[in-house]
């Protein structure tokens, strides 16, 4: 007798596969539950999997094929088991991969990593730092930039979006002016700085977070002496001033103070960068004097000077290879309605390759009334353009005549180098600007005992050597404590010891800098940083940068490029695209029904 088995019907031949749906119920809710915690949606997911799973067995142990056979039970435990563990290897790597996360960048130019600055400033930061960024709904490039930082040292660096609309008062807190504002913040919230604006146009920059993180960990302050006394831009508020700019070396953690040189003999030794912004009277010959002298010891200067005007720095400015042109710059390109200037007011886009411009190919600056430099070559001076006008424009040599028209005779065609920087290489045994300079010392140490403590050839006779014929002055340069009796402590002594100008050149060496290298950057305007204009395009970060760069700070913050995307899309005419858009949809299918049919005729 043939036994006739039952084929079960409707639903029930489908709860074979319930085993599926448990374990992705099982899965599904413990997996977020062991991350995050358990809520009452991930425990109900497990008990509807555990659930589902013992239905399951129950079913097959009575209802599936066989009942009870042996065969079948080891069959349907046999594919049990391999799905469990199918899917528990699955949860596992899942669970691993979110805990112990671990990137691969496979673009082309690394566009998702970190430079390799970046990451080890971060990594070695002396203290926990936040950004605060005030804006509403994150920018989705802004926010894997932050999490790359945060990721190198989560104990170290922080994030937090902060709507001040919704929190006025955290605003309030940070000064926070504008909508999308960048700020970085100690751990106690006693320290704060502020890094830059973003918007929906304007991305945060890793060169510029870098940057101000590094000044923000720094202990050490750099002081910026913006001299005055001849017409410069004013520091405080007002019209012409340059208070914006300021403020904003003030945020970058640079100490800013004015410095008259016709009070001091020299430029202070603690000083990082000298500015010097559009002077309208001429400096003094000591005072240019010093500024040489300052570079000579390795300092930094940045000078921005207007046409028509005369600051008297040409002696110094010959050396590094820059002469003032006594033009202006004019550029017929109508660029300048961009920002409603005419055409004496060049807006720039070209910049040299140069970590002060470096990431700002294709951004705008503009110069009102700019005087173009005419740069030459000297020997061990190295010499980059960094602002350079566009091809429409000449350096006008009669900007009076109201018809402003190229003149091939007298006028110098563009592109106009308006901005240079340059460095110069300083030798250890230069000699300091004392010891060159007759002018640089004051009376009390322009005797001469200090000629006598200079030990020329000269005065080391063969009489002075003996001790019959020593002086009271060459005991004092012996320096012994034998010599500081009241007998042999002549009046000249007591002034030498009380001026510091009467050290000797080894000291005064030591005690101005160790730094090795001179640096200068001109630029022929200087209205470009005024209040008003410094926060346009990018007239203030050409300042910034410029200061940062003159300061010797870590220079391979400013040289951190922005990630480019390269453009890979395919560009097609209208009716490449109609073309493509039908094989997709027309040929592609019909083909593959085609295909199929030969299969089946064949096999038939």
């Amino acid at each position: 007798m043939k036994t006739i088995e039952k084929k079960p019907r409707g639903l029930t031949k489908y709860f074979k596969y319930a085993v599926y749906l448990g374990l992705f119920l099982i899965i599904g809710g413990a997996i977020p539950g062991l991350l995050t915690g358990w809520q009452p949606v991930t425990s109900g997911l497990v008990i509807a999997g555990v659930t589902v799973l013992v239905l399951w067995l129950l079913w097959m142990l009575t209802n599936a094929e066989g009942g009870w056979n042996p065969r079948s039970a080891q069959a349907g435990t046999n594919a049990f088991v391999a799905t469990a563990s199918v899917l528990v290897i699955l949860g596992l790597i899942n669970f691993l991969g979110v805990r112990y996360t671990e990137r691969f960048d496979l673009t082309e130019n690394q566009r998702f990593t970190l430079a390799p600055q970046s990451q080890q400033l971060v990594r070695n930061l002396p203290q926990p730092v936040k950004v605060w960024v005030f804006a509403g709904e994150p920018e989705r490039g802004d926010l894997e930039l932050l999490e790359n930082y945060r990721s190198q040292a989560p104990n170290l660096f922080d994030f937090q979006y902060v709507d001040p609309s919704r929190q006025p008062t955290v605003a309030r807190q940070f000064g926070v002016q504008s909508f999308g504002e960048v700020y970085l913040a100690s751990e106690d919230g006693t320290r704060q700085q502020f890094v830059q604006t973003v918007s929906s146009a304007s991305a945060l920059s890793e060169a510029r977070l870098t940057s101000s993180l590094e000044q923000f960990t720094s202990d050490r302050i750099y002081k910026v002496y913006v001299l005055q006394g001849h017409g410069e831009r004013p520091l405080e508020a007002g019209r012409g001033a340059i208070s914006q700019a300021v403020a904003s070396l003030q945020d970058k953690n640079f100490l800013v103070e004015p410095l008259n040189l016709a009070r001091l003999p020299r430029v202070p030794p603690d000083a990082a960068v000298v500015v010097i912004a559009g002077p309208r009277q001429s400096l003094f010959p000591r005072e240019v004097q010093a500024l040489q002298t300052y570079l000579l010891q390795g300092g930094s200067l940045f000078v921005a000077i207007d046409p028509d005007t005369n600051p008297g720095l040409d002696p110094l400015l010959k050396e590094w290879g820059i002469e003032l042109d006594k033009t202006i710059a004019i550029d017929s390109s109508g660029s300048g309605g961009l920002v409603g200037l005419g055409p004496a007011a060049p807006l720039i886009t070209n910049y040299g390759d140069h970590p002060i411009v470096r990431d700002f190919q294709g951004g705008y600056s503009f110069y009102p009334l700019a005087r173009p430099l005419l740069i030459s070559d000297v020997e061990g001076v190295e010499s980059t353009p960094l602002l350079l006008t566009g091809e429409q424009s000449w350096a006008e040599s009669t900007p009076e005549d109201p018809d402003l028209k190229f003149d091939p005779q007298r006028d110098r065609p563009g592109p106009l180098p308006l901005g240079v920087a340059k460095t110069r290489a300083i030798a250890t045994d230069t000699p300091t600007p004392e010891a060159a300079t007759p002018e640089a010392a004051t009376p009390e140490t322009a005797i001469p005992e200090t000629e006598t403590d200079e030990a020329t050839p000269e005065v080391a006779t063969p009489e002075a050597a003996t001790p019959e014929t020593a002086t009271p002055e060459t005991e004092t340069d012996e320096a012994t404590p034998e010599t500081a009796t009241p007998e042999t402590a002549t009046p000249e002594t007591e002034t030498d010891e009380a001026t510091p100008e009467a050290a000797t050149p080894e000291t005064e060496t030591d005690e101005a800098t160790n730094r090795r290298e001179a640096r200068l950057v001109v630029i022929g305007n200087s209205e470009f940083a005024i209040d008003g204009n410094f926060q346009l395009q990018l007239n203030g970060d050409v300042f910034l940068n410029s200061v940062s760069w003159l300061s010797k700070q870590n220079e391979q913050t400013l040289s951190i490029r922005p990630k480019t995307v390269l453009n890979r899309r395919i560009s097609m005419t209208p009716q490449q695209a109609q073309q493509l858009g039908w094989a997709a949809v027309g040929f592609l299918p019909l083909f593959g029904l085609l295909t199929a049919a030969g299969f089946w005729w064949k096999r038939r």
